[in-house]
This record gives C-alpha cells, structure tokens and sequence, in this order.
C-alpha cells in the first residue's frame, strides 16, 4: 500500500528521534580491523568520572544491523535497548556484522562467510572494550542467533557477563526443523534431508529453484557451519553470571528454548516476561498482529526489559 508523503515524514521524524544518544551521553564511531574487513560500530558512554560497565549487543540473524533492523522491517529493537541501558549507566556498543549495513565491503561473498566468522568478530569487539579503561566489566548481551554468537564468543574471549535474549535452546538445524515441520509434502521431506545432509557437514549442491531462498547453494557453508553449534553446550562452559530472557509471545523463539538453556546451566538466571515477542516488544501471540509490531519502530521495548537486564547486570558488579 502506497505511503502517503505525510506518514514518510512523520516516520522519518520518529527515527531521527530515536536515533539520538540518551541525554548527556557521548556516542563515538567506533571500527575494527580483522581478517582484512573493517566493521563498523557504535559506542554509547553514559556521563560517569567511574568506570562502569559496558553491553557487546550482538545482532540476530540475516541482514540484521546493529539497530535490530533489516532491509525490510524496521523496529529499532537494539538502539532502543542500547538507549535503556545508557540512560541506566551502562555503555553499551553495538555494531553491523560484516557484510551488513556500514560493515559491508567490496568483494563480500556470501559463499565465503561461515558462522566461527561472526564468533572471532565478537571476540575481536570483546578484546577492544577490555582495553579500554572507562569500563569496569564487559558484558556480551546476545539476541536470537546473537544469543549462540554470545555464548562462544564469552567463553573464548574473556567476557565478565552474558545476557541471552531469545536466543534458541536448541542446535539451528533442530530449530529450522521445528519451523519448517508444517509445510506441505513433498517439500517439508525434502527440507528435512537437505537440513540433515547440512548438518553432517556435507554440501547439497543446486537446489530447486523453490528452495533458493533457504537452501541457496551460497548460504550452505554458513548453514553446515551454523549447525554444529549446540548453544546448550556452550552455556554450559560458562562460569560467569549468566541471564536468560525470554518472551512469552515469541512466535519464532519458544519458552522450551530458554528452559533448555536454563537446564543446561543451572547457575543461570531466568526470566519469562510476560507479553514480549521476538523483537522484544509487547504483542499478542495473534501472528499477524506479532508481525506487525517488527515494523514499527515507535513501538517502545516490553516494560520488565529493561529492569530486567540492569538489575542483574548491577547486581553482579557489586551494585545495589
């Protein structure tokens, strides 16, 4: 449906809104260099003459960027995170991965990328706010795929802290199986052997056309990579504070998922907020009406969020 020229400004107006810093905090640019790619990044510092704590937010699947947006929706689920956390005293950094947004790069090909890439750059962000002397603590908060990235990158690179936000409980093969399982014979079956041909490490090859859009010969070595990761068994190698937050209408990350991490690590905390869907926002669990809210960046994050998040992460500094 056409757009009218009024609501292109009242929506340009609300981004440019949301996309300012919190009051009195600084905002820096802030790019790395590794394996020859630069990515890009921004660094949010609250006003504070102490070290404070600072939150590695690690974006989810696909072509998400550091604000939690894609080329076809918009919700500014992570800025405004990193908006509640700064206005809450801690920094936060949050950054494109490579190939998406401002980390994207001449000679980028999908068919080179493979899911250790999106681990040892988050390590690589880790090692830099470590160095920096303003911060007292790092903290990985992972969202979705983020959460698996998270949880690696934590145990391999040093992090004081992890918060797992709908992260799945489950290998991505399994998830992608529970996903697909409602589709049509003959495709679900043959959905189902190339996921398990994926996940012993073993390219397809050319799929049909009517498969492309998953199964794309491209995006296979990602998808064969992906699959090996089992995040039950890498929260489990964590022996920082770790939290667990879940939303109880998340169309696309279910409660089981976050109980299984918690079973997996049971010095783990877990909280089920009531209401809050994928993009962190309060919806119904009515599919239409969840989706609708993923395009609807004035939409503000689910209450318990953000009390949620720096009430723990507070706590483990040693605060009040």
């Amino acid at each position: 449906m056409p757009t009218s020229l009024l609501s292109r400004g009242l929506l340009i107006v609300s981004l440019l809104l949301v996309a300012l810093p919190p009051v009195g905090a600084t905002e820096s640019s802030i790019s790395i260099f590794r394996d020859g790619v630069e990515l890009h990044g921004s660094l949010w510092v609250p006003p504070s003459s102490d070290p404070m704590p600072v939150a590695l937010i690690i974006a989810g699947s696909g072509p998400t960027d550091r604000d939690g947006n894609n080329p076809m929706m918009i919700n500014n689920s992570l800025k405004l995170l990193a908006t509640g956390l700064a206005d809450n005293g801690i920094a936060t950094l949050r950054y494109d991965k490579r190939g998406i947004a401002a980390s994207s790069y001449e000679g980028f090909n999908e068919t080179d990328l493979r899911f250790e890439d999106y681990i040892d750059d988050a390590k690589a962000w880790i090692a830099t706010l470590k160095d920096d002397q303003r911060f007292s603590a790092v903290w990985v908060i992972g969202h979705s795929e983020g959460s698996l990235i998270g949880m690696v990158a934590s145990q391999q690179g040093g992090a004081d802290g992890l918060v797992s936000v709908a992260g799945a409980g489950q290998s991505a093969d399994l998830i992608l199986k529970r996903q697909l399982d409602s589709q049509p014979e003959p495709y679900r079956s043959q959905m189902m052997e190339m996921i398990d041909q994926l996940a012993s490490g073993a390219l397809i090859g050319a799929v049909d056309p009517i498969f492309h859009a998953l199964f794309r010969e491209s995006v296979q070595p990602y998808m064969a990579s992906w699959f090996q990761y089992d995040p039950r068994e890498w929260i489990a190698t964590l022996q920082i504070p770790v939290l667990i937050v879940q939303g109880t209408t998340d169309i696309q990350v279910t409660q089981d998922d976050a109980t299984r991490l918690a079973q997996a690590n049971p010095s783990a905390s877990l909280v089920i907020i009531e209401g809050m869907n994928h993009v962190l926002k309060i919806a119904p669990m009515d599919r239409a009406a969840n989706i609708q809210t993923y395009t609807d960046p004035a939409l503000p994050l689910a209450p318990p969020l953000m009390s949620t998040l720096t009430d723990f992460i507070t706590a483990a500094e040693g605060g009040e």
